[in-house]
């Protein structure tokens, strides 16, 4: 899964959980990320282990450069979430990449629903045919505690 960004910079993206550097995307994701901040290393490792993950990386350097996370069941129905791409490969379509390599890999599986959630970026998502739920009504939710993870500002 090759290909080059428009900075002509060249980024392969791989689904192989070996290449993934649980280290570096802990530290993304629990420091720059708005839905992620100050979740532990331990939480961070476990999501990774129950979960499909994806990364992009520098072909020259083979450097971590951005990173997917799907909850899926393989079959009928993938959540991408912790899509994070480093600072200093933002702007080129890395993530655009990233989350088409995602619908590219689990739609021949027979995924048909894949869901995520945004903050500041429906725009981007929108260009891959992302659209609001058509019947948010029809969907719950339910959160127990408050975390790192849970919506709104992190506890103080």
């Amino acid at each position: 899964m090759n290909g080059n960004d428009t900075a002509g910079r060249s980024y392969e993206i791989s689904d192989d959980p070996t290449r993934i550097d649980p280290a570096r995307v802990h530290r993304w994701l629990s420091t720059d990320a708005y839905w992620a901040l100050g979740r532990t290393r331990e939480m961070q490792d476990r999501a990774m282990a129950g979960s499909l993950n994806f990364g992009a990386y520098d072909v020259a350097s083979g450097e971590q450069a951005a990173y997917a996370r799907v909850v899926t069941d393989r079959a009928s129905f993938a959540w991408i979430c912790d899509v994070y791409v480093d600072r200093a490969a933002r702007g080129h379509g890395l993530g655009t990449r990233l989350v088409t390599t995602v619908r590219d890999v689990l739609s021949p599986l027979g995924v048909r629903r894949f869901l995520l959630a945004t903050r500041d970026a429906h725009g981007v998502y929108a260009k891959l045919g992302f659209t609001p739920l058509p019947d948010p009504d029809m969907w719950m939710a339910l959160q127990v505690g408050r975390g790192a993870d849970a919506p709104g500002p992190p506890p103080s």
